[in-house]
């Protein structure tokens, strides 16, 4: 049985999201608060499995709480719930350790379905979020392709290999830090070398200080 906690200012909304939970035989709620201020204290005794969390509330707002529920019980998933489509809203209750982030418009079959996904340790994002998303990834992958200005010939993602590079580190940590496979960065190294037509990876972070890469 998923035991979730509701967090939001609104009285009608948490009443319709009681009936819907209610209404399915795999949930139970075990907990209903109004405002940031009265989700922690009532934690302690009977954490949830999942939260839902409403963004903007008086006094802290969700992310805030999040974060702070995050800190404390890492075991408890946090669904954000907002009427709101903001890209930056978005990234920061993602950076504050939400599991998803979902349009309050969302139809009573889907936000069922929400609820289990993220119970069982599913991301999860309304589609007009997953669009934003998408996006911001696609916008830093063309960033990264970009002349770089100190070496104009290089990319930004190959100006941070040579970076890296240049500092001594070797490809495994290189890929370690940028999150890239070991292959990837193989390539990349490869493409550094060829670009300053370096003769090795000493030559190329040399030309690296040289451009003041240190």
């Amino acid at each position: 049985m998923i035991k979730v906690f509701v967090v939001d200012d609104h009285e009608i909304f948490r009443d319709g999201l009681r009936l819907l939970i209610e209404s399915s035989d795999d949930m139970v709620l075990i907990g209903e608060a109004e405002s940031g201020a009265d989700v922690m204290p009532r934690l302690a005794s009977d954490p949830p499995d999942l939260i839902l969390m409403d963004i903007n509330m008086p006094g802290e707002n969700g992310i805030e709480v999040t974060r702070r529920i995050k800190q404390r019980y890492p075991g408890i998933t946090v669904l954000m719930l907002t009427m709101f489509e903001d890209d930056k809203s978005v990234f920061a209750a993602m950076r504050a350790g939400a599991s998803g982030y979902v349009l309050k418009g969302i139809k009573h079959r889907e936000m069922l379905q929400t609820l289990r996904l993220a119970a069982g340790g599913g991301a999860v994002f309304s589609p007009q979020i997953a669009g934003y998303i998408m996006q911001w990834f696609a916008n830093m992958g063309a960033a990264h392709d970009q002349p770089s200005d100190e070496l104009p010939q290089l990319s930004r993602r190959e100006q941070d290999i040579l970076t890296l590079l240049a500092a001594g580190d070797d490809n495994p940590t290189i890929a370690e830090k940028l999150v890239l496979s070991p292959k990837t960065v193989r390539n990349y190294v490869s493409q550094v070398l060829t670009k300053l037509e370096a003769s090795d990876r000493m030559d190329a972070a040399a030309k690296a200080r040289r451009a003041g890469l240190e």
